[in-house]
């Protein structure tokens, strides 16, 4: 079986999750939290994975919600801790690999107080993600983030703000990719999941900071992504189209530790939108094609890269690749815009104040003033 050392340590085929009691070994991992949500639970693909617990002394927990939340990951931790585990397995989709980070940074960091906002990038706390950090095998069951691969995590506290934490220290000892498990998961999902996939290789690529290899990896997740993403979702039941969506995920997510932009700085603020569960993807499919436009001005010859990717001709504008994601979109039956997903313009003022406060604000190729948010917001609101 074909193993891939890069940012960490990654076993990908299918039927993959045969190796899970050895790759807890391998993380050093005896008692481990395993947490899931519901909706797994529910299409019974957690027993997919418990059953390759066997001989294996380990808890459970299942209610994470669809944005991960600072309340799910402390009801964890108190769980973990009375449990007396020393590792987690994250076996979800973005979510639920997020919030198991969040419960790996307070179960090993003592320079907190307690606090997740105290390890929040932007309030300088990723320093605080030390070394002790409890150990997270991640499994994936949607392809989409690649939080599997990733650094870091975006989880919602208790306050409302939406915010990511990073650290090296916070990246999964293993990752186990198996495309079976993706297998059957509904066509709505798929689609947004994928989008999300599609979205952080195009940012990454898009984005200033020098990192050839990333920029390739983004390169050839992007074409397995928009080669594989509709058959994805029209046949469920397509292992190799399902295949290439995971590995489109985890290059996408291999590529970001160069910078995501705009897109993200504006979904986050939105996923974190009090009243509202709004699915990260799906912002993200929405908000691609104006961003494009904005960013088209200084990103030089990688706008006709991206072209040639989208199978449309190139220009400054970028304007023919914006109306190629639209497409797709709407064939992927996702909604046109923001409106359609229960939101006003009278929440753009709150998005736009978190979005100036988001990680990704700075790494986006242009900076984006207020205004321009607004102008953005308003682009993808109909």
């Amino acid at each position: 079986m074909q193993t891939i050392h890069y940012l960490t340590h990654i076993t990908f085929d299918f039927g993959a999750i045969s190796t899970l009691q050895s790759e807890l070994a391998r993380c050093g991992i005896k008692k481990p939290l395993l947490m899931s949500d519901r909706g797994i639970e529910r299409v019974d693909l957690l027993r997919q994975c418990t059953s390759q617990l066997n001989g294996v002394d380990y808890a459970v927990f299942l209610d994470v919600p669809p944005n991960p939340t600072e309340s799910a990951v402390m009801a964890a931790l108190a769980l973990y801790q009375a449990q007396a585990c020393d590792g987690l397995i994250a076996f979800g989709g973005g979510s639920v690999i997020d919030a198991a980070k969040g419960v790996a940074i307070l179960a090993g960091n003592s320079e907190g107080k307690g606090r997740l906002s105290d390890y929040a990038t932007i309030l300088g706390g990723s320093t605080r993600i030390g070394p002790t950090t409890a150990p997270v095998l991640a499994i994936p069951t949607t392809s989409g983030t690649g939080s599997e691969v990733a650094r870091g995590a975006i989880i919602v506290l208790d306050d409302g703000r939406k915010l990511g934490f990073h650290s090296w220290n916070l990246m999964p000892k293993g990752a186990i990719c198996d495309p079976d498990l993706t297998v059957g998961l509904p066509p709505g999902l798929t689609a947004a999941t994928g989008m999300d996939a599609i979205t952080h290789c195009i940012e990454t690529y898009l984005n200033a900071p020098f990192n050839p290899p990333a920029e390739g990896i983004a390169l050839d997740g992007l074409e397995r992504g928009l080669a594989s993403v509709e058959a994805a979702s029209k046949d469920g039941s397509n292992r190799e189209a399902r295949k290439q969506m995971m590995s489109a995920a985890m290059q996408g997510a291999m590529a970001f530790q160069k910078g995501l932009g705009c897109v993200h700085s504006l979904s986050h603020a939105l996923g974190g939108l009090s009243g509202h569960q709004l699915h990260h993807g799906t912002l993200n499919a929405i908000l691609l094609p104006a961003v494009l436009k904005f960013n088209a001005p200084v990103v030089g010859h990688k706008v006709q890269r991206l072209a040639r990717e989208f199978g449309v001709a190139g220009d400054a504008s970028a304007q023919p690749i914006a109306t190629a994601v639209l497409a797709l979109n709407e064939r992927l039956g996702l909604p046109t815009g923001l409106a359609a997903m229960g939101l006003g313009r009278s929440d753009f003022k709150h998005v736009i104040h978190h979005a100036m406060l988001d990680h990704c604000h700075a790494s986006n190729p242009r900076l984006a003033t207020p205004s321009d948010y607004e102008a953005l917001l308003s682009e993808s609101f109909t």
